[in-house]
């Protein structure tokens, strides 16, 4: 591969990545502002709540299935963040370590900012499960080899660009005053494991 082959596959990979962290953000910070269909509610989204216990959806949960569902769901959300920030600094040594600490840096200021502002719920088991996610891209990148990167540009920008259309659409997609939210009750509160399951489904 030539430099400026190499020089323009970074830059498409700095456009998608910068395109997708806009779909990353959106959906962990700024729910409370716009609306898809019948997914959520956004007045519900403001709130405030912060959860130390790493897998604490398991504490509260009746099912396994429910939780794993929803860290697996972090883990690949943040895939493409770790393939595309290799593909920005494989020229750099020790490239997929400086992923993964960025990507913990980032996930952190996140979560960190959904509680100051009271925009969603932070729990340390999503900063575990996004900074994992961005290592396991890290190491397809990797391992995969620069025959896949465009690949990997090409999924980031598609997933924009549709992002993008369904926020346009919005209440078009369902009517939002259907939606049922669950508060997530602490664990002593009568069924409380049983609602936290549907709760968990409905945040990031």
């Amino acid at each position: 591969m030539t430099e400026p082959t190499t020089t323009r596959l970074r830059a498409w990979a700095a456009v998608a990545l910068v395109a997708y962290g806009a779909v990353v953000v959106s959906l962990t910070m700024f729910k409370a502002f716009f609306v898809i269909g019948m997914l959520w509610r956004p007045e519900a989204q403001r709130n405030r709540s912060m959860e130390w216990t790493p897998f604490a959806l398991y504490r509260d949960s009746t099912s396994w299935f429910g939780p794993l569902f929803d860290y697996l769901g972090n883990v690949a959300f943040l895939v493409p963040v770790g393939a595309l920030l290799f593909i920005l600094l494989a020229h750099r040594r020790r490239a997929v370590g400086l992923v993964v600490g960025i990507a913990a840096l980032a996930s952190a200021a996140i979560e960190t900012l959904q509680y100051v502002f009271a925009l969603g719920h932070s729990d340390v088991s999503d900063l575990l499960f996004n900074t994992l996610g961005a290592l396991v891209g890290a190491v397809i990148a990797h391992l995969a080899g620069r025959r896949l990167h465009v690949l990997w540009t090409g999924v980031a920008v598609t997933t924009a660009i549709v992002f993008a259309v369904l926020v346009l659409l919005g209440p078009r997609l369902g009517d939002p005053d259907k939606v049922v939210e669950v508060a997530a009750p602490g664990p002593a509160e009568p069924g409380g494991a049983a609602q936290a399951d549907a709760a968990s489904a409905a945040r990031p």
